[in-house]
């Protein structure tokens, strides 16, 4: 049964631009299209054993079996996957993630990139690169974002068929670094699929989303010709005005805590001090500090003085999701 089994690692990615709010969600499309950076060194690792014995597919992660919701998202990708290559076994998932889940670090991101790229090798596909982020789009919208590599843009395409990731430029293209401050490993109480579903709740939506594609090409530019200055702006703009909608939405989303807080105010005060370094915060607590990677040890040394910050977790640009 060998060749019903794969083995795929995917790195989580850190959206400079962010994906908030689905206009299908049952497919994830987004409201507006995205950028970010994939995180090297972080990562998730999948196993996808399609197996006749099976009676159920079944999830292991981190060594911890899971039922439910979580297993019946993973369910739905394999589905797909059996369809396409009219296998009709079940499949034992096991997967590994060597950074905290579920705290705002994108593991849902690098976990379905890894869960579509191995179950796709696993069933004997040859799917495109693109295909293949179009299937983790549905697990995660994010984890489109993490099937190419270096900096990626999620096009939003007009509907199922065109809405998926492409590499903007590779991991070489400029040495950036994210330093992110760990104010709190645990799982947020709300998660990003229901976050998702109350942003059109939020009066700030409308507009955050009309901006997006002004945003966006600042900081396709920004990226193109590696001017962190102008990066720096529109990050820390773009990931205030997602806490915005998020904040203002019915009930209201509240990610932040006291560290958070203190961290983006001490990246501000670094910078004007000559320091490179910009903030930008995802669906939880903990805050990724963007700087060349000539800084990440002063970054890092910085973080680590702040109360509140647990850990510092370092990653530089990451590449494509690829089988192990």
């Amino acid at each position: 049964m060998t060749r019903y089994t794969a083995t795929a690692l995917a790195h989580p990615n850190i959206a400079f631009i962010k994906y908030w709010g689905n206009r299908d969600a049952a497919l994830r499309l987004p409201v507006n299209g995205s950028i970010s950076m994939n995180l090297e060194g972080l990562f998730t690792r999948t196993t996808v054993s399609f197996q006749p014995s099976l009676a159920f597919d079944e999830l292991v992660i981190n060594g911890r079996e899971v039922t439910g919701p979580g297993l019946e998202r993973v369910s739905g990708i394999l589905e797909v996957v059996r369809q396409a290559a009219g296998i009709p076994f079940r499949a034992e998932v096991l997967s590994e993630t060597n950074f905290p889940t579920g705290a705002g670090i994108a593991s849902s991101a690098s976990a379905f990139a890894a869960l579509a790229l191995a179950a796709v090798k696993a069933a004997g596909l040859s799917w495109s690169e693109s295909a293949i982020s179009r299937l983790a789009r549905r697990g995660s919208g994010s984890a489109c974002r993490s099937i190419p590599g270096g900096f990626v843009e999620w096009q939003m395409g007009a509907g199922d068929d065109d809405s998926f990731a492409v590499s903007i430029a590779p991991p070489s293209h400029w040495d950036l670094a994210d330093c992110v401050a760990v104010v709190s490993s645990g799982h947020k109480a709300t998660g990003s699929t229901e976050g998702h579903a109350l942003a059109p709740t939020s009066p700030l939506q409308s507009a955050r989303v009309a901006d997006a594609p002004r945003r966006l090409e600042i900081c396709r530019r920004a990226i193109l010709e590696r001017d962190f200055g102008s990066l720096s702006a529109i990050i820390e703009l773009d990931s205030d005005m997602m806490h915005a909608v998020m904040m203002t939405g019915q009930p209201a989303l509240f990610y932040w805590k006291p560290a958070t807080l203190a961290v983006m105010e001490a990246v501000r005060a670094w910078r004007r001090d000559g320091l490179q370094a910009a903030y930008t915060v995802d669906a939880g607590p903990n805050v990724h500090v963007i700087c060349p990677q000539s800084e990440m040890d002063a970054v890092t040394t910085l973080l680590r003085e702040i109360p509140g910050v647990t850990q510092v977790l370092r990653a530089t640009v990451g590449g494509p999701a690829r089988l192990f």
